[in-house]
């Protein structure tokens, strides 16, 4: 099913509570890899992203690292999201979102949240230095296909739900032995509205987590419970070039680590903890 937006703006009711709040309604193409009923984690971050933004903004600040922390599973009841400036500040801001989840009961529920630093711009061009060049393949040059469906012997993650969302292409990596992946969102984040590219960036990048491993989802799960995202540059354009991988501990719990790209080169690095849980 085609979907317009991954959400949908609502109008608050006269029982809605105003005071700082959007709200909206997910759509399907928010639903989860995991299960039908929650959000995939990737939509809300970047749901929390359009906040971040839109809160006090200051053309001479950019973002330079958003930690978005999963309270819990995000359902598909309406959603609201609140901001505040946490610290003010010429030289550096901190600027933080909720993402609220209604129950059944009509009450609101804290679902996942995202802090982060705002800092000035200056002219540092002469000294650019970045751990590695760009991926050998740019978003253009590789075999575009809808959703994340994998090649010969690796496991599909389908085309349905968010993933459906998602316009991928493949890239060789160098980190780990998985390959990288090029990555953008096809539809609107919010109906109406043009998605801007760091808005693109973080409703795609959780996907790190899923592209760094090469264990079987119906074996294992590895759901994350967090995401952080440090940029050194300010990225350009819709796409986001992701090389994860994974690290899988004995104890039950690991990590996802990724080098991020936009078509220029290197924009900065994510890295995510994970629950490691045996299914079946």
């Amino acid at each position: 099913m085609q979907h317009s937006a991954y959400y949908l703006p609502l109008t608050p009711t006269a029982a809605d509570d105003t005071a700082g709040l959007e709200y909206f309604q997910p759509t399907e193409a928010t639903v989860s890899v995991w299960s039908h009923d929650i959000q995939h984690g990737g939509p809300p971050a970047g749901l929390l992203m359009r906040a971040l933004l839109r809160c006090a903004p200051n053309p001479a600040q950019h973002f330079t690292r958003v930690t978005t922390e999963i309270w819990g599973p995000i359902g598909l009841g309406r959603n609201r999201v609140r901001t505040q400036v946490l610290r003010p500040g010429r030289q550096i801001a901190l600027i933080g979102a909720d993402l609220e989840v209604e129950q059944p009961d009509g009450t609101f529920r804290i679902a996942a949240q995202s802090v982060g630093w705002r800092m000035r711009t200056a002219d540092s061009a002469d000294i650019v230095r970045n751990p590695v060049p760009a991926l050998p393949t740019g978003p253009h040059d590789a075999k575009v296909q809808a959703g994340l469906v994998a090649e010969e012997s690796e496991f599909s993650w389908g085309d349905h739900g968010f993933i459906g969302t998602v316009t991928s292409a493949r890239a060789e990596g160098r980190t780990g032995d998985t390959p990288a992946a090029w990555l953008r969102p096809n539809i609107p984040l919010v109906e109406g509205e043009q998605i801007s590219d760091l808005e693109s960036i973080f409703t795609v990048l959780d996907v790190a987590n899923g592209l760094g491993t090469r264990m079987r989802p119906d074996e294992w799960s590895w759901m994350n419970t967090d995401t952080t995202v440090h940029l050194t540059a300010v990225p350009r354009g819709p796409w986001l070039g992701v090389d994860a991988d994974m690290a899988t501990g004995a104890h039950g719990f690991g990590a996802t680590f990724a080098d991020l790209y936009d078509a220029d080169g290197f924009i900065g690095r994510s890295a995510q903890t994970v629950l490691l849980d045996r299914r079946g």
